[in-house]
């Protein structure tokens, strides 16, 4: 991905404050041209540092009060069944995110879904149906804090 200099650094500062400024109000900020803010930008995105840009919403105001993880493990642990059910969990729409993870479980499935009956309806219909799935358990979340805005971290000294 290749190493920031200061002004990508501030570039990907900024736009995690304000990701809806103009690029000319970016450049101002920044103190350079638009011109060069433009490419800088453009550059971050094909290196894959900026993923893109998107609106929080509240998963309440769409009918998704209850949130929940589930720890999944997988039998058998292999790359193919991996990927398979990586991709099949995504997929579905009470999934928000899917982490693999190592431990004794394979999977962290982050679920959003109506209510306590629909998460229930969840594990039975989606997981136990599925064969790989060995084990899984659910925590409900109750409440949660989340940073959208990251700064790089300094190597240890």
């Amino acid at each position: 991905m290749g190493a920031m200099d200061e002004l990508d650094s501030a570039i990907v500062r900024e736009l995690q404050q304000d990701a809806r400024q103009t690029n000319r109000a970016l450049a101002h900020k920044l103190g350079v041209a638009p011109s060069t803010c433009l490419e800088r930008v453009r550059l971050l995105h094909r290196r894959g540092v900026i993923r893109g840009y998107h609106a929080d919403i509240d998963p309440a105001a769409l009918n998704r009060e209850v949130e929940a993880f589930v720890s999944v493990q997988l039998r058998p642990p292999s790359r193919q069944v991996i990927e398979g059910f990586k991709g099949a969990m995504f997929a579905l729409p009470e999934v928000l995110a899917v982490y693999v993870v190592a431990g004794e479980q394979d999977f962290l499935v982050h679920v959003s879904v109506p209510s306590l009956d629909a998460l229930h309806s969840f594990l039975i219909d989606r997981l136990t149906q599925r064969r790989e799935v060995a084990s899984f358990r659910s925590q409900i979340i109750y409440d949660s804090a989340r940073k959208h805005v990251a700064a790089p971290l300094e190597p240890p000294q």
